[in-house]
């Protein structure tokens, strides 16, 4: 946590130090999720510098890239940390027991206590939340038109749900387990050389925009605006190009010339 440039995360997000408070939680949590986008674009690239806090301060404070969960929650929870929050870092397992889904503690999430109160900050998700959620069941959260909710799930479980098209789906089960930096490191070493996991398998390249979610893969584009249909698609031929500027990823013309050659071997 000493190690952080809090200064120059700060600058990158736009906003100034604050004394804590619930609005400037909610400030830096939008902030961040704003500035940078979800994405495994280094484990593709073969190149991921790993999730030790200088690794990802130099990624995402200093060239701006983004990254997935391990890598926002350590940058988010030691700026909080800095800040003087009280800070607890969980992992998790994303998707739906009943559906089959569920996966395994491979997501993390940060929790901070305020004023007594439990708050679930997520800035890693696919689709992220804007603000932090309490950690209370049955609370219910619109995210700038995105209905959310946390639910009890049981012996320190906690769900967090999001309103879609046909209804509530659980996105993920967050435990209360101590969470020590090898556990970080071994769940991102799971997710980031596994055989067959997504992350190895395609692209993924999401991001908030005003009024708008979008998210990219290898092979299609979904846009998302609430209380509006879902726009899922195919990428025309040379799309991805055109959203890699629209998602402002600041990749060298070498990174881009990979990808793109990367993204074209998944066909």
């Amino acid at each position: 946590m000493d190690r952080l440039d809090l200064a120059g995360y700060l600058k990158r997000l736009g906003i100034p130090e604050r004394e804590p408070s619930r609005e400037a939680l909610d400030e830096l949590h939008q902030a961040h999720v704003r500035a940078f986008t979800f994405d495994n674009i280094d484990v593709l690239l073969e190149q991921h510098p790993g999730v030790g806090l200088g690794a990802v301060q130099e990624k995402f404070a200093g060239r701006g890239r983004g990254g997935y969960c391990f890598e926002h929650s350590t940058i988010v929870a030691a700026a909080l940390e800095r800040l003087g929050y009280d800070v607890r870092r969980h992992l998790g397992r994303v998707g739906d027991p009943a559906a089959g889904t569920q996966q395994g503690r491979s997501h993390m999430v940060v929790e901070v206590v305020l004023d007594g109160e439990r708050l679930l900050c997520d800035p890693g998700f696919g689709m992220s939340l804007l603000r932090p959620i309490p950690l209370a069941d049955g609370t219910e959260s619109d995210q700038d038109g995105w209905p959310y909710r946390v639910a009890s799930a049981g012996d320190g479980l906690w769900g967090l749900q999001r309103h879609r098209e046909a209804g509530w789906e659980l996105a993920h089960t967050t435990d209360e387990y101590e969470v020590k930096p090898i556990d970080v490191v071994m769940a991102h070493h799971y997710t980031s050389t596994f055989p067959g996991i997504h992350f190895r398998t395609g692209l993924m390249v999401g991001k908030h925009l005003p009024g708008r979610h979008v998210m990219v893969t290898h092979q299609t584009a979904t846009i998302r605006r609430p209380g509006e249909p879902t726009e899922h698609r195919a990428l025309r031929d040379g799309e991805l190009t055109e959203w890699l500027r629209v998602l402002e990823v600041p990749l060298t013309a070498d990174e881009e010339a990979r990808l793109l050659e990367r993204v074209a071997a998944l066909g």
